[in-house]
């Protein structure tokens, strides 16, 4: 069974740092599609970062720049490195994974298209 374990959340001011991590357990990390999405209170769930099953990112358009999406093989575990973060950054971070064969990399961006969450793990940046 896949398992998702997000942690690294936490309260932050405006253009500070923090770095998510996901550790995954229950299959053959490499093979999956991976990303993070957030929520927000009133809000539908939106992707930040892909990263899928041949190594190639993605972002969203507001993250670009800022954020980092990356994965540790060895470790079994996915970041998201949070860089100059802002007050609309505020939410809570899933991880998510879903096979090659359920989803192709074109459906990433949609987290609709993962079958596998975390439980999440909350971001608040303070102005």
């Amino acid at each position: 069974q896949v398992q998702l374990v997000e942690s690294g959340g936490g309260s932050v001011q405006a253009g500070g740092s923090l770095r998510l991590s996901c550790a995954a357990w229950g299959y053959t990390y490499p093979r999956y599609h991976m990303g993070w999405f957030r929520q927000a209170p009133g809000k539908e769930r939106e992707g930040v970062a892909t990263f899928d099953s041949d190594g190639k990112t993605n972002y969203t358009d507001s993250v670009k720049g800022r954020f980092t999406i990356s994965k540790d093989n060895a470790k079994n575990t996915l970041y998201l490195q949070m860089n100059s973060l802002k007050p609309e950054d505020t939410a809570m971070y899933y991880c998510a994974a879903v096979l090659p064969a359920i989803a192709t990399p074109l459906d990433l961006p949609r987290w609709r298209s993962f079958a596998y969450w975390g439980q999440g793990t909350q971001v608040t940046v303070s102005s």
